[in-house]
């Protein structure tokens, strides 16, 4: 008696309240879409052809292109988290991280037919701090990321001085501009592990022949990176009220001067 006329809770028709949520962002007034997408209307289907005709993209057995480039571009607009997307679109995180990389691994592939970068032109201090080193394309470096992690994480997120952090690697251009960035690495991840990773990965950092990076002594020197002469004065400021001694110790104020751009751009970031 009780399973047959216990009053039960309606069945909840997830398809219908999806459809209608994202009928509210794409379909609705142009004021929501931009509001939620930061696209008008017109730019959002636009976007969707080109990233289905040019880009590649393909709709899942579940979820269509639109759908995934609406979760796409409201994780940017608004930093949301997977679990604020899982209440709203009815998804799994499983299925919004899949379709989440998915639309950017097409957006990052055709990123190179829309971003078009003028060539570096330096002027008064910075041409002499690069003029000495020939066909050097930028510096690199590693900042670490303070964050706080479950007790479990915490020994392969803690760094040398002994605190939670993620290691970003990043290497910026002549003109103070980010060309690479790598992020996520556990802070006790040692400088070459990273740099490694960097080189070998899907999206790996791409150093053209004969061109190279000015990094630190934590690096190995070799064809692709130069560093400082090691057991010689080096960062700038050990340089206050001295003057170079020696060849060594030129080449590493020379060194210090052009590499401190990525230490700039870190301290812009922090």
């Amino acid at each position: 008696y009780h399973n047959n006329y216990f009053v039960k809770e309606p069945t909840h028709n997830w398809e219908l309240e999806r459809r209608g949520f994202l009928n509210r962002l794409y379909r609705g007034t142009e004021k929501d879409c931009i509001e939620q997408l930061r696209l008008s209307k017109n730019a959002f289907f636009n976007l969707c052809r080109i990233l289905q005709e040019r880009g590649g993209l393909v709709r899942t057995r579940n979820v269509p292109t639109p759908k995934a480039i609406v979760m796409f571009l409201h994780i940017l607009a608004h930093n949301l988290k997977y679990r604020v997307v899982q209440f709203s679109y009815c998804r799994s995180k499983e299925t919004i991280s899949r379709q989440f990389n998915d639309v950017l691994r097409v957006v990052m592939k055709m990123s190179k037919d829309y971003l078009n970068f003028q060539p570096c032109a330096l002027e008064g201090a910075e041409v002499n701090k690069w003029g000495w080193f020939e066909r050097c394309i930028g510096a690199l470096d590693e900042a670490h990321i303070p964050i706080t992690v479950s007790p479990y994480e915490r020994p392969i997120y803690c760094n040398r001085k002994g605190d939670g952090s993620t290691n970003v690697l990043a290497a910026c251009g002549l003109d103070l501009r980010f060309i690479y960035v790598l992020p996520r690495w556990e802070g006790s991840a040692g400088d070459s592990r990273v740099l490694r990773d960097t080189l070998r990965r899907q999206n790996k950092l791409e150093i053209p022949t004969g061109k190279y990076f000015l990094v630190d002594a934590g690096y190995t020197n070799g064809p692709r990176f130069l560093t400082p002469y090691r057991g010689t004065r080096y960062h700038l400021n050990g340089w206050i009220g001295n003057t170079p001694q020696s060849y060594k110790e030129l080449f590493n104020l020379r060194h210090a001067s052009a590499r401190n751009a990525i230490e700039r751009l870190f301290g812009i970031l922090k």
